[in-house]
C-alpha cells in the first residue's frame, strides 16, 4: 500500500545560497513596495470619484498598504537574520509531499517519522 507524507526541504546556507535569497527577498520586498504605491495611486483616483465614500475607501486602502508593510517588515526581519546565519546552517525552504510504500509487517514509527530532503547549492545532498 502506499501513503501519502509530507517532506521537509532544507537548504544549507552557502555564500551561493545566501546570495540568492538575499535577491529574492529584495525582489519581494521591491514588489510590495510597487504594491504600496499602485494602492496609493488607485486611492487618490477614487478618491476624486464621487461613486465611493472616502471613509470606506481610506479603510480598505489603510488595511491594505498595512498589509503589505507587515510583510515587508517580515522581509527586512529575514534579510537581517539572512546576514547573521553563519554558513553551513540548515533553512526550511519548504515541504513537499512523497509516497511512501507500506508493508505488512513495517515499524509504524519508521514510517510516521519526519523525513527531510538536504540541498546545498541546488543538488541534493542527502536524504534523511
Amino acid at each position: 500500500m502506499k501513503m501519502i507524507q509530507t517532506v521537509e526541504v532544507k537548504q544549507i546556507l552557502t555564500e551561493k545560497s545566501r546570495a540568492e535569497l538575499h535577491e529574492k527577498f529584495s525582489a519581494r520586498k521591491r514588489k510590495l513596495q510597487q504594491e504600496c504605491d499602485q494602492l496609493r495611486f488607485e486611492q487618490k483616483r477614487l478618491e476624486k470619484n464621487a461613486k465611493y465614500s472616502p471613509t470606506v475607501l481610506k479603510q480598505y486602502f489603510t488595511k491594505e498598504i498595512d498589509d503589505r508593510l507587515e510583510k515587508i517588515k517580515l522581509l527586512d526581519f529575514q534579510l537581517e537574520q539572512l546576514h547573521i546565519l553563519p554558513l553551513g546552517s540548515e533553512l526550511k525552504e519548504r515541504e513537499v509531499q512523497a509516497l511512501i510504500e507500506v508493508n505488512v509487517g513495517d515499524r509504524w514509527d519508521d514510517i510516521t517519522k519526519m523525513r527531510a530532503i538536504v540541498i546545498e547549492d541546488g543538488i541534493v545532498k542527502e536524504i534523511r
